[in-house]
């Protein structure tokens, strides 16, 4: 049974949803939305398994989420929506998600040009859910037949929706992006019979792969474990799954990053290379990790305005 918090949060997301003016109708504006303008809960039936979770999420003094005990998207509806939709998954190595820095500014950038933006509160598999590593892919996978549900409220072309993630958020939308028919999760209703797939992919510095040399990130510790068999370090690299199921790809990373080792780009390319899929790949010459939109006056700075005409080149802005 739905408890009554959730039911609440159900209704009020509901009740922002019929409220909402028709987006033709939207007011001019010139800045895009400082907040999420309505959420929406992931499993409003349920998380997979009827499991819940004790207390509440953390938000720390910079931001960061964890401990995500109800997966929401929150939706930052632009002032003139044109169609499309992004779905943004901030990074943290699956300890945390990078709210603040990563996922609202690119929220609010997207917004700013048009798109609408759904940020994912994604559960973190360190939690004890019973999917385990499982779990954030669930919550994206449901976060995207969400998205295509409710396309006539938003005023979306489902045919226009992107995946957008930072560091280990990149991995699970490079997840979600390479492996659109994997049933991750039994489904629940009839918006589980929508497709999971998108239509573009955006990875920013991103976790590709957890196999050996390239293994050392928090990703692969929370994933797979300290000690993970070889098939385990593959199936859950991105570049394995890899084909002609892909959507066209773009990505960005610092020659410099200490996190995720620039092979994790060239892995990214040769695997889309070898599928036929389209990739456009930059690197910055310094940056490390954890830029988000670009810090001023740094290489980092350059590529939103790479990102904008990747994404005027594939109908998701004018």
């Amino acid at each position: 049974m739905m408890k009554r918090r959730t039911l609440m949060r159900h209704v009020l997301a509901c009740s922002a949803l019929a409220l909402a003016p028709p987006l033709r109708f939207a007011a001019a504006q010139t800045t895009a939305p400082a907040s999420a303008s309505a959420t929406l809960p992931l499993w409003d039936r349920g998380i997979p398994g009827n499991e819940t979770m004790g207390g509440t999420s953390q938000r720390s003094a910079k931001g960061a989420l964890s401990h995500v005990v109800a997966p929401i998207l929150e939706v930052f509806i632009p002032a003139r929506p044109n169609g499309s939709a992004a779905l943004i998954a901030g990074g943290g190595g699956y300890k945390r998600i990078q709210m603040a820095s990563e996922a609202y500014p690119a929220a609010r950038w997207l917004a700013q040009r048009g798109v609408t933006a759904f940020v994912l509160d994604y559960r973190l598999p360190g939690d004890g859910w019973a999917a385990g590593p499982l779990a954030p892919l669930q919550d994206a996978q449901r976060a995207i037949r969400l998205i295509r549900a409710n396309a006539h409220v938003y005023g979306l072309d489902p045919a226009r929706l992107l995946a957008l993630g930072f560091s280990a958020g990149g991995h699970l939308m490079g997840m979600a992006a390479a492996r659109p028919d994997f049933a991750s999760y039994p489904p629940q209703d009839d918006i589980d019979k929508l497709s999971a797939r998108v239509s573009a992919a955006a990875l920013i510095y991103p976790v590709v792969t957890l196999r050996a040399p390239y293994d050392r990130t928090s990703t692969r510790r929370v994933l797979i474990g300290t000690h993970p068999t070889p098939k385990e370090s593959a199936d859950w690299s991105v570049d394995t799954w890899i084909g002609k199921q892909m959507p066209p790809l773009f990505a960005v990373q610092a020659e410099d990053d200490p996190i995720a080792d620039p092979a994790n780009i060239t892995m990214l390319s040769q695997a889309a290379s070898q599928a036929g899929v389209p990739i456009e790949t930059h690197r910055l010459s310094t940056g490390g990790h954890g830029f988000g939109m670009g810090k001023a006056g740094s290489p980092s700075a350059e590529w939103p305005a790479w990102f904008e005409h990747w994404l005027r080149e594939h109908g998701f802005v004018g």
